[in-house]
């Protein structure tokens, strides 16, 4: 029995590629980027290509019929990654244009091996591959032909212990046919949709012998810091909501909102692992609360982390959420940029809770969530929100998220988008009109496992935040705009 051989991954430089290929991109590996075009394949190559190239392992780039390497270059050198000092050092780019208008393949292959031999090459890029392909297809037996250069270029590449990377435009209908999708040991294949005038961009990893990809579509952005990939996350099989019950199903572990009277009518507080939705029109203290509970958690010495959807929150939350952050204890995701996806989102979010190892998070609102994200993304809300929720609390943090309504008497929505059961727990805050008077009021709806009291309060928001008074019990009708004393309290009029 053979020895097991071991695997060195090679480091992309691509923020969230090694994560999503399995831990970097195996050496000696024969790789293909392939999908649409303008979908950031040349790209990709150049930010793979300037990570790992150095005095110890040169990289050469091929270059076809596709762009010239000087245009190529003026464009690429906008990006951060890009190093002018690697150029014509540990990087060498060689134009085989002349080799693949002939369609001789003996002529490219022997070119190709010409010069990784002559510069003891590590790093082999073809771009754009296809144009190879195309060619072929003009000569007789193009196609038999084109199998057997990418078997043997593959195959000569490996030997010279050369990690390979083939970039083309390819069609998803050419992915069964076409040998180099066969050969490769890899295939990461981009895409880009323009929609409603967003435009997405997406990853999908095809293939990766030998490494448990990420499955699925995820998200890039490309900046002027080149390419960053959204992995989608996985959900957690036990979220931190379970763990917190014991086998009876007793609820263990409380955190508290900051505010007492509120813990009282939660029934001794919020359980840890939960997922809280504040619910009610604009101005009715949503963020207020929200505050409340990120303060309570700081002061108890656990860090936290909002995503802020909303463009105006209340002055005096907002003084002392800045407060909470200059302190460090309290992290903000920045999410005014428009086209999110939610795998963006969560992937900031989760990288934050681990660098603050936050326990409480604030999400506000979801209205101002779902405006953000790009028109695609908003048609698989409901899905991606309870993604999103799952992976958070299966890290073990305790999630408030607001949501914006319109004050309808008659309509007990929760939330517009059908996302109420999602939660673990809700609180509803209204507007109530009582002895000619507007008044605030909140109930807790329902906390999952628990107990709580079910009694409309009215509250106030003053200078130190929100408190609560007394049960609005001496009234009947409330919530339906009419309110009437409770016939309890023997009254009969109208108020």
């Amino acid at each position: 029995m053979t020895d097991k051989v071991s695997i060195v991954r090679l480091p992309t430089g691509v923020p969230g590629l090694d994560e999503l290929v399995g831990g970097g991109l195996p050496e000696f590996s024969f790789n293909l980027i392939a999908g649409s075009p303008g979908s950031g394949k040349t790209t990709l190559a150049h930010q793979i290509m300037f990570s790992l190239a150095g005095p110890d392992r040169k990289a050469i780039f091929f270059t076809g019929l596709g762009e010239p390497a000087v245009k190529m270059l003026r464009y690429q050198q906008q990006f951060a990654f890009f190093d002018a000092e690697k150029v014509n050092g540990s990087i060498r780019f060689v134009n085989l244009s002349a080799e693949v208008l002939t369609g001789d393949f003996e002529r490219v292959l022997a070119r190709i091996v010409e010069e990784v031999e002559a510069n003891d090459a590590a790093l082999v890029f073809v771009d754009s591959f296809r144009s190879a392909a195309l060619a072929a297809k003009r000569t007789q037996g193009g196609e038999s032909e084109l199998q057997r250069f990418v078997q043997e270029l593959g195959m000569r590449l490996t030997m010279w212990q050369a990690t390979t990377f083939l970039v083309g435009e390819y069609l998803q209908s050419e992915t069964d046919a076409n040998p180099i999708f066969t050969v490769a040991d890899g295939v990461l294949w981009l895409t880009q949709h323009v929609y409603r005038e967003s435009m997405v961009r997406k990853m999908h990893v095809m293939k990766m012998r030998g490494q448990g990809p990420i499955s699925g579509l995820h998200t890039f952005r490309i900046s002027e810091e080149g390419i960053r990939v959204f992995p989608r996350a996985i959900v957690s099989d036990e979220s931190a909501a379970i763990k917190a019950l014991d086998g009876a199903g007793v609820i263990e572990q409380r955190l508290s909102l900051g505010i007492p009277v509120l813990d009282e009518m939660l029934g001794g507080g919020l359980p840890v692992g939960y997922s809280l939705l504040v619910a009610g029109p604009s101005g009715s203290g949503k963020t207020v609360l929200a505050t409340h509970f990120l303060a309570e958690g700081a002061a108890r010495g656990e860090a936290g982390v909002i995503a802020a959807f909303e463009k105006t929150p209340y002055h005096s939350s907002s003084r002392t959420l800045q407060g909470l952050i200059e302190a460090g204890k309290l992290g903000m995701i920045d999410t005014r940029a428009l086209d999110l996806s939610i795998d963006e989102t969560l992937f900031e979010m989760a990288g934050m809770v681990r660098r603050l190892n936050a326990k409480r998070v604030v999400i506000d609102s979801l209205s101002g969530f779902e405006l953000a994200l790009a028109p695609t993304f908003r048609e698989d809300f409901r899905e991606s929100l309870y993604r999103m929720v799952a992976v958070l609390t299966g890290m073990g943090t305790t999630i408030l998220m607001i949501s914006e309504l319109e004050d309808r008497y008659t309509d007990l929505r929760f939330s517009p988008y059908g996302s109420a059961f999602l939660t673990d727990a809700i609180i509803m805050q209204r507007y109530l009109e009582v002895r000619g008077e507007l008044k605030r009021a909140m109930v807790v709806v329902k906390v999952r496992g628990s107990a709580h009291h079910k009694e409309l309060r009215a509250f106030e928001i003053t200078d130190e935040g929100i408190v609560i008074g007394a049960a609005l019990g001496e009234y009947e009708g409330l919530l339906t705009g009419r309110p009437v004393p409770s016939a309890k309290d023997g009254g009969d009029q109208h108020q």
